[in-house]
């Protein structure tokens, strides 16, 4: 236990100290425009399809499971405004990051464990550059802007599967569930989705980066950092949800 909890407040100390650097470069205006768009599209874009498929079968699901019964006891009128409060609130943010962080987070831990193993990291400390300059500031400004433009995709193509499905199953007209849309979610709840989006980019690249630059024992040290990396960044994302759904929605409902 005292192993345990040292190793955690050490982490949470690094991760901490990592995050201050890159905002104090980021208030200096040290962030490389060329490698942040090439991170954005490199980290944001090429998740699209993954996301989309996510966000799109589960959306699908939510309203299987929802639109019989509640044709069933008389609340079809409901099925829209159940299934699009569920993907602005809570499944459009929170699955989005957690399959990002499955991708990114291993790619960045693997990519900076990498030039830590040969040595490049040594490298550019040597010239005097700062590593988190150089290297997580990018991505953190990249995955801090794309990670909120994927969640909004996620929530209308999770909405318009749940439509479909809706009306495919339950036969629940497309204008019924787009008016119990609008009567049931406002535009708080999707923006407070975008912004729990934005801390879970912020999460995934601190950790896939402090995992990465404590790569230590060559290639399979570099194996361990990217398993860690995503074990530890859905962990925290899980965490971050629940303690910004309380903050943003808990005590106004």
């Amino acid at each position: 236990m005292g192993r345990g909890t040292l190793h955690f407040l050490a982490s949470a100390g690094g991760i901490a100290n990592l995050f201050a650097e890159s905002a104090s470069a980021l208030a200096a205006l040290q962030l490389r425009i060329p490698e942040t768009f090439n991170q954005a599209y490199f980290l944001g874009m090429q998740s699209f399809t993954i996301v989309v498929l996510t966000s799109l079968f589960t959306g699908m699901v939510v309203s299987l499971e929802s639109a019989e019964q509640a044709v069933a006891y008389g609340f079809a009128n409901m099925v829209g405004g159940v299934v699009a409060f569920g993907a602005a609130r809570e499944l459009g943010p929170m699955l989005t990051g957690v399959v990002v962080a499955g991708r990114v987070g291993a790619a960045i831990a693997a990519e900076l464990g990498s030039m830590v193993v040969t040595e490049q990291i040594e490298a550019l400390e040597a010239l005097g550059l700062s590593p988190v300059r150089m290297l997580v500031l990018p991505r953190m400004v990249a995955l801090m802007c794309m990670l909120p433009i994927l969640t909004i995709f996620a929530d209308v193509v999770s909405i318009v599967g749940g439509m479909w499905i809706a009306n495919a199953v339950a036969h629940i007209g497309y204008a019924e569930f787009i008016d119990s849309v609008r009567a049931r979610v406002v535009l708080s709840d999707f923006l407070n989705g975008i912004i729990k989006a934005a801390v879970f980019g912020v999460i995934i690249v601190l950790v896939g980066a402090y995992q990465g630059l404590g790569t230590r024992g060559g290639a399979a040290g570099v194996g361990r950092s990217t398993t860690s990396a995503v074990v530890i960044a859905i962990i925290l994302i899980f965490i971050s949800n629940f303690m910004m759904s309380y903050i943003l929605f808990g005590r106004a409902g």
